[in-house]
């Protein structure tokens, strides 16, 4: 175990500690090259019904497929759990020396309670309603998962079920995935390609488009 790694359980340990058991820290190791079982240290795993060894979360895919030097954490944004709860997340890059990207921090709370209790009170004192935000994000807490829901991302960007997508909107489709990280997923091109009604020789002409 490294000195960082060690560091980054002493502070999940702590602040686990801190904030209760609706306060979830995740640790997703990247130098290990496993990308579907990069959770190497998880506390109060039951707020998503995570472990350790468990996949990586959409935001650990985008952090493979992109330049380590455009990532900047991203602190306090909203995410959903499979069975509909919301928590506010954030997710911390930690680097070593080569600059390279190799752990991610990761804390999600569970602040469904306070949002109940929040609408309660808006609803006491507020005479319109307010208009609605964007949905969080899901966390799902197995790649196949992770495919699939992506793959209905796609689908719902383009509006319009795969049966009557033109080549052109299915292009559109493959390339969102393709950002999203989805082909870093094992057999991620066999699934997508079925999916779509395409050979996986089309699939990869379709990713290299605009390349």
């Amino acid at each position: 175990m490294t000195p960082t790694l060690d560091l980054l359980i002493q502070f999940a340990d702590g602040m686990s500690k801190q904030f209760g058991q609706d306060c979830e820290i995740v640790i997703h190791d990247l130098t290990l090259q496993n990308l579907e079982h990069s959770i190497i240290y998880i506390v109060n795993g039951h707020v998503t019904n995570r472990k350790p060894g468990d996949g990586p979360s959409k935001v650990v895919l985008e952090t493979l497929h992109k330049d380590p030097d455009s990532l900047k954490d991203h602190i306090g944004y909203l995410t959903r759990t499979s069975d509909g709860r919301i928590l506010k997340s954030s997710t911390m890059y930690i680097r070593g020396e080569d600059r390279r990207i190799h752990y991610i921090f990761s804390l999600n709370y569970d602040i469904t309670g306070l949002l109940a209790v929040d609408r309660a009170v808006k609803q006491l004192v507020e005479s319109e309603p307010q208009a609605g935000n964007k949905q969080p994000e899901q966390i799902l807490q197995n790649v196949n998962d992770l495919l699939d829901n992506l793959i209905e991302q796609s689908v719902a960007m383009i509006g319009k079920p795969v049966a009557l997508m033109t080549k052109d909107e299915k292009v559109s489709a493959i390339q969102f995935l393709n950002d999203a990280g989805a082909f870093l997923i094992t057999k991620s091109g066999d699934k997508v390609s079925k999916y779509f009604g395409i050979s996986k020789y089309t699939l990869y002409s379709y990713i290299d488009v605009n390349k």
